[in-house]
């Protein structure tokens, strides 16, 4: 989710680029959440830091405990910088539709006001 809204606000002004811990298939609860503000990631394919094309990043935001692991190892010989925003992993939901969706829509806020408050004014969707 943060990749699709860092790519939604701030396109091609900042490179971003994803990567989890495990590659795996899309989360439909994640489009769905993004898709409610008008963000389409449902041809986004998740990938591994094995998998990462490029290793010249400025900056590696991660968002579990085992993702800042593998991104304080990736960069060790890196002048990069590592941030850590501990997010909840909204897949661990358990409920209704409606309570699993909640979950991430409140990640999906989460993340959209660390990202803004990290990254400045943003500039407005466009629909």
């Amino acid at each position: 989710m943060a990749m699709g809204l860092m790519r939604h606000f701030y396109g091609r002004v900042i490179f971003t680029d994803a990567v989890g811990v495990r590659a795996g298939d899309l989360d439909p609860f994640a489009v769905a959440a993004l898709d409610e503000l008008g963000i389409d990631i449902s041809k986004y394919r998740p990938k591994d830091f094995d998998q990462l094309e490029d290793t010249s990043f400025d900056l590696i935001v991660s968002l579990s405990p085992e993702a800042q692991h593998k991104a304080v190892d990736l960069t060790r010989t890196m002048a990069c910088e590592v941030e850590y925003w501990p997010t909840f992993d909204p897949s661990l939901a358990q409920g209704t539709r409606e309570q699993v969706m909640d979950s991430y829509r409140g990640v999906r806020d989460q993340l959209l006001k660390r990202i803004r408050g990290r990254f400045g004014v943003i500039k407005a969707p466009t629909v």
